[in-house]
């Protein structure tokens, strides 16, 4: 179960740590490297917890397991405070703390193999085991609390959902990294005042057994998963969401052709040439062509204004009252789809401006500015204006009675 455990989750580290190396689009966002060495130290670090590989390594220098596991530890320590620095500080400023941060590790490392040298060398002295251990813990307590509160405060300024996701997992994480700092202190106090309290050399048959194992295995496997999760969501997360967002682009334009056609037939002029909107774009660019659709629409209905007719408004408001969509966005769609359709026929017939002209969709101010709350409401009113009947009757009638009255 132990060699399982140990195995998948630097298994899973290695190909997270692909994943970032490997780069997305060319492009390799602030933190790539830090946090390539993040998951590359963490996957060393488990790897060398796996019994094959732990006797494999211990047959050339007894117990140097322990030393290379507790040195990659703390390298993953060090690339995740150069992963905050980088995204936190200015480049300058962060290089300088980085280089700081791996002189640090620099020493602790070299304090610790000398340390363990010594232990080996002197039948496994506690007291300078319990000086290795002080080193190791204090370097990585330090770390999981500040990164547990920067990441935890950044949860709550990031914008995107999968950040702010992202960034709490990490923090629970940092969590149980600090209850095994906790426990690794306990251990500390137990070896220094000569208490016996944890078995030395004992090993863990299951994550849960003996209980102990719970604070030594479970909680540092479960710090570093959650670690490794939390900052990778968002990168795995974004070009799904990017590929969400282009079919929308691409579906919201195919669904408001039908009337965007109907108001640029009847008000041809606000059609925007290329070079008013900017330079030539690729075929694919759904952002921009659903963004100058929109654009379009609007100036359109806003060119058929003088045609809009409040006795149709009146007419379409009856009959959403009637069908129970009195006040609701879908009624409010049926009312425009309407005045809307009947504005697109006057204009085409050539008859004369309305001495009022009918009031505009309620939330017009609202919407203003924002590309997706504009998109929604108008396909609203493309479904409205194409597929409901009511809203193609209301329109039609005054046209109607405009004849039979002439006759």
């Amino acid at each position: 179960m132990i060699n399982l455990l140990f195995s998948g989750v630097a298994l899973v580290l290695l190909v997270a740590a692909g994943y970032w190396v490997r780069g997305r689009g060319g492009h390799r966002p602030a933190g790539t490297w830090p946090m390539a060495a993040l998951l590359f130290s963490f996957a060393l670090a488990f790897a060398s917890y796996v019994p094959a590989v732990e006797s494999a390594v211990e047959s050339v220098v007894p117990h140097v397991g322990r030393l290379l596991s507790n040195s990659f530890t703390l390298a993953a320590a060090t690339a995740v405070l150069a992963f905050m620095l980088q995204l936190n500080l200015e480049p300058d400023e962060a290089r300088r703390s980085i280089r700081l941060r791996v002189l640090f590790l620099g020493i602790s490392v070299a304090g610790m193999t000398v340390l363990f040298t010594a232990e080996q060398m002197n039948d496994r002295s506690p007291q300078l085991y319990a000086l290795y251990v002080l080193i190791y813990i204090t370097y990585l307590g330090v770390t999981a609390k500040d990164f547990c509160a920067q990441t935890w405060k950044q949860s709550h300024r990031s914008r995107r959902g999968s950040q702010r996701v992202g960034l709490r997992i990490t923090a629970a994480g940092c969590v149980f990294a600090l209850l095994y700092a906790a426990y690794k202190v306990f251990g500390l106090v137990s070896i220094g005042l000569g208490l016996g309290l944890i078995p030395e050399g004992a090993r863990c048959s299951t994550p849960l057994t003996p209980f102990r194992c719970v604070f030594s295995v479970t909680a540092p496997a479960l710090a570093v998963l959650l670690i490794a999760v939390g900052l990778t969501l968002p990168a795995v997360v974004w070009p799904f969401s990017q590929f969400l967002r282009r079919r929308w682009e691409s579906r919201s334009h195919a669904a408001l052709g039908p009337l965007w056609e109907a108001v640029t037939g009847a008000a041809p002029e606000v059609v925007l040439a290329a070079s008013e909107f900017g330079e030539d774009k690729r075929a694919d660019d759904f952002a921009f062509f659903l963004h100058r659709r929109v654009i379009e629409i609007n100036d359109g209905g806003l060119a058929l204004r003088p045609h809009r007719s409040p006795r149709v408004r009146e007419s379409a408001e009856r009959a959403a009252a009637e069908r129970g969509l009195a006040g609701s966005p879908e009624g409010d769609a049926l009312v425009e789809a309407a005045v809307l359709r009947a504005a697109v026929h006057a204009k085409k017939a050539g008859n004369d401006p309305q001495p009022e002209a009918a009031a505009p969709a309620p939330g017009a101010a609202a919407r203003a500015g924002d590309l997706r709350a504009e998109t929604e409401w108008l396909l609203l009113l493309a479904h409205a204006y194409g597929q409901d009947g009511t809203a193609r009757t209301v329109a039609d009638e005054p046209a109607t009675s405009g004849r039979e009255a002439q006759a």
